[in-house]
C-alpha cells in the first residue's frame, strides 16, 4: 500500500497580488526542473498544508501549492471583517490560478484537486484545457443542487444523526425546515460574535465529523478551531448559496473539453461529503477518465485506500 512521501520544505515561497486587495500565498517544493503540478485544496476555504506536499515524488515533480483567496496564509483572511466576499468567486480563483501560472513561468501543468478542489480543477481545466497535461481528482463534486441538498438538506443526516443535531443547534427551531444554507448565511453574517462564532463552529464541525469513514477527534478539533471555522464557514456558505457561480450541470455538460487530457478520478465508496454518484456520472460523460472507486474509504485524502490510488496516479503521471 503506497503512502505519503517524506516531509519536505519549500525552496521558494511568496505572496502574489491578484487584485481587489487580495494577495495569495504560494510555494514551490520538490525539483525545480521537475514536472509542474498545482495542488488545489478543498473547502473552499480550508487552505493547503505541509502534508499536501507529500502527495508527489519530490525528485520528479515541481510542486506548486497555494492558499485560495480569503483563507490560509492569503490575505485578507475571511475570519477578519475586512475580507470582501464579493470578490471571492470561482471565476476569481480560476483567474488567480492563471495569474500564478504566468508568474511562475509555467507553460503547462498537471492539476490535482480534491473535494472543492475537484470543482475548481474541473472549472479551470474546462476554461484552459490547453494548459492542463493531466487531471487527478479526488472526492469528486460539481456543486449541483442535488449534491448541496444531500449534505445540507438532510440526506447525510440519515447516516450521521448525532452530528446533524449539532449542525442544527444554532438554527432556531422554527426555521429548521427552511433552506439551511440561507439560514446559515444570516447567522454567519451577523455582526455579533456571539451569533456568528457558534454558527461557524457548528458549520465546520459538521464537515469535520463526516469527512472520515471513521471520525477522528483530532480532525474534529482542527475543524472547530474558531479562526479556521469562521473562515471556512463563511467562504463555503458564500460559494454554496451561489452554486459556485456555475450553471446546473455545467461541469458535466462541458466535460467534452477534457477528452484529450488523461484523467484519474479517485472516489471513496462511502464518501458522505461528496457522494460517489458524481464521480460515476463524470466518468460516464468523460469516457477517457479512469474511475478508481475505493471500497473502504470516506471523503478524506489520507484514508489508506484513497491515498494509495492518489500516489499511484501521481507516480504514473510523473514520467509523462
Amino acid at each position: 500500500m503506497l503512502g505519503l512521501y517524506p516531509e519536505i520544505e519549500p525552496y521558494v515561497q511568496g505572496m502574489l497580488p491578484v487584485g481587489d486587495g487580495n494577495e495569495i500565498y504560494w510555494e514551490e517544493c520538490g525539483n525545480p526542473e521537475g514536472k509542474p503540478v498545482i495542488f488545489l485544496h478543498g473547502g473552499p476555504g480550508s487552505g493547503s498544508s505541509p502534508r499536501h506536499r507529500r502527495l508527489f515524488d519530490p525528485a520528479r515533480y515541481r510542486i506548486v501549492l497555494f492558499d485560495q483567496r480569503g483563507c490560509g496564509r492569503s490575505t485578507p483572511n475571511c475570519a477578519t471583517p475586512e475580507a470582501d466576499l464579493v470578490v471571492n468567486t470561482t471565476w476569481h480563483l480560476v483567474a488567480d490560478i492563471e495569474r500564478l501560472r504566468e508568474h511562475l513561468d509555467i507553460e503547462h501543468w498537471m492539476v490535482f484537486g480534491g473535494s472543492w478542489g475537484s470543482v475548481l480543477g474541473l472549472t479551470y481545466a474546462e476554461t484552459h484545457p490547453g494548459r492542463v497535461t493531466e487531471l487527478v481528482l479526488r472526492g469528486v463534486a460539481t456543486l449541483r443542487q442535488k449534491e448541496l441538498q444531500w449534505l445540507y438538506g438532510g440526506g447525510a443526516a440519515y447516516l450521521f444523526p448525532e452530528a446533524w443535531s449539532r449542525f442544527l443547534a444554532p438554527v432556531p427551531f422554527s426555521r429548521r425546515q427552511e433552506n439551511l444554507i440561507e439560514v446559515y448565511h444570516e447567522l454567519l453574517s451577523h455582526p455579533d460574535p456571539g451569533v456568528h462564532g457558534p454558527a461557524a463552529i457548528a458549520w465546520s464541525r459538521w464537515e469535520g465529523e463526516t469527512v472520515k469513514l471513521r471520525p477522528r477527534d483530532e480532525v474534529i478539533d482542527a475543524f472547530t478551531d474558531p479562526s479556521f471555522a469562521l473562515a471556512i464557514a463563511r467562504i463555503e456558505n458564500h460559494y454554496f448559496r451561489h452554486g459556485g457561480w456555475l450553471a446546473e450541470d455545467q461541469l458535466l455538460r462541458d466535460a467534452g473539453k477534457l477528452r484529450d487530457i488523461p484523467c484519474v478520478l479517485v472516489q471513496g465508496r462511502y464518501d458522505v461529503v461528496t457522494p460517489a454518484i458524481t464521480a460515476w456520472e463524470l466518468s460516464q460523460v468523460l469516457g477517457t477518465a479512469e474511475l478508481k472507486m475505493v471500497a473502504d474509504s470516506g471523503h478524506a485524502f489520507d484514508e489508506p485506500g484513497t491515498l494509495h490510488e492518489l500516489i499511484s496516479a501521481t507516480d504514473r503521471f510523473a514520467s509523462n
